[in-house]
């Protein structure tokens, strides 16, 4: 039986994969430390998951609106509005199945076959086989880690042709952790504008971020701004509901909400009914366990970052948001999976290859694991470094 054409380009995501060789081997009893995780540690809080359990307890086990509830889609609305400083109808919003099916669903509505979508590198890994599953064209715009890994206006005019048809940014980022201030957002937004351009913003690690920097929509920029952007959040990192799978987005008329909802309708329908009881519950809830969450993230990552940057032979740029460290291997002379791969098997310790983000010369870590761990791991990281010396 023959596999379809669209399917064998679209290539395994390393993150799960190296994630579940991690995984294989504590199953056969190998002492591996893992920093590939993409979610939080900690466990769902529990007045989050008191919620769905009263749904399920309740009967609230049927489908749904295929867009998502009324109740959870105005707390969006509300959340949108005080956080972000946006102003969205409920009818704008579609919820889905993650925030991952959001992005995939739009990619889905806005591309025709040939068009252009433009992905600063650093990106996450599914970006480019999203763009290719739409029969769009993945345009890799490469930044300069002594940026911070930030687009500059000059560099994305260039990249820019008639067959464009939108733009990815995520901030804060996975995988360098970077997060755009306003200054670097209207530069970018002037030249989107511009050329009017779709926006796809992914902020899912809005909550995410430390230093006391601030976290900007990119459609809260201006009415021209907004009028370009779909906004994509959901609930998977803020609130440590990876398994739950609830994302959604925000789009900048009814007319393009509808037409996901429609791509929805025929494809997974509505997201789990009483996982979306526990969404609403986590947006209308006091947010304290998000700020202890941060946190702690904040002490992790302040511990990685010295560890790596005291190391012979490997460097870091501190990461402001999001929970990963994007570390420079280059001194090593070896490519991004080979170092991964050597790393696992002769030292235990588990990460991320930099090539399938789009830089073969890093390698990613997650600090979203216990501290004991992390200084475990990063031992066992700097001997195996000093040994191969």
């Amino acid at each position: 039986m023959k596999i379809s054409r669209r399917i064998e380009k679209v290539k395994e995501s390393p993150t799960l994969a190296i994630t579940a060789k991690a995984k294989e081997m504590k199953l056969k009893g190998e002492d591996v430390i893992s920093f590939g995780a993409g979610e939080p540690d900690f466990d769902t809080p529990p007045h989050i998951k008191s919620s769905a359990i009263k749904a399920i307890e309740g009967g609230f086990t049927k489908y749904t609106a295929s867009s998502g509830i009324p109740e959870l889609k105005k707390a969006i609305c509300e959340k949108f509005r005080n956080d972000n400083g946006l102003s969205y109808e409920p009818s704008q919003i579609v919820v889905s199945c993650g925030a991952k099916h959001s992005l995939y669903n739009i990619f889905q509505a806005v591309c025709d076959e040939g068009d252009e979508v433009i992905i600063p590198s650093p990106y996450w890994v599914s970006y480019t086989e999203m763009v290719k599953l739409a029969g769009g064209i993945p345009v890799i715009l490469d930044t300069k880690q002594g940026d911070e890994f930030k687009v500059k206006p000059d560099f994305l005019k260039k990249v820019i042709t008639k067959k464009t048809a939108a733009f990815i940014l995520n901030s804060p980022s996975n995988p360098t952790g970077c997060v755009y201030n306003r200054s670097d957002l209207e530069g970018i937004a002037g030249v989107l504008i511009n050329n009017k351009i779709t926006v796809i913003s992914d902020e899912i690690y809005e909550k995410l971020i430390y230093d006391g920097e601030k976290h900007i929509s990119f459609a809260s920029l201006s009415k021209e701004a907004y009028g370009l952007t779909f906004t994509v959040n959901g609930m998977s990192k803020s609130y440590s509901m990876t398994g739950w799978r609830i994302g959604y987005l925000a789009a900048p008329s009814k007319e393009l909400s509808a037409a996901v909802g429609r791509l929805q309708d025929h494809s997974t329908s509505n997201p789990v009914s009483f996982a979306q009881k526990a969404a609403l519950e986590a947006l209308k809830s006091d947010q304290k366990c998000v700020a202890e969450m941060v946190s702690e993230f904040e002490k992790r990552r302040d511990y990685m970052v010295d560890r790596i940057n005291s190391m012979k032979g490997i460097s870091c740029v501190k990461p402001k948001g999001a929970f990963y460290v994007f570390c420079d291997i280059s001194k090593t002379e070896m490519g991004s999976f080979d170092f991964s791969k050597k790393l696992l098997e002769e030292a235990k310790v588990a990460v991320i290859p930099g090539e399938p983000f789009g830089w073969d010369t890093h390698i990613r870590l997650s600090f979203a694991t216990g501290l004991d761990d992390i200084k475990k791991g990063l031992d066992r990281l700097d001997n195996w470094l000093k040994a191969r010396k």
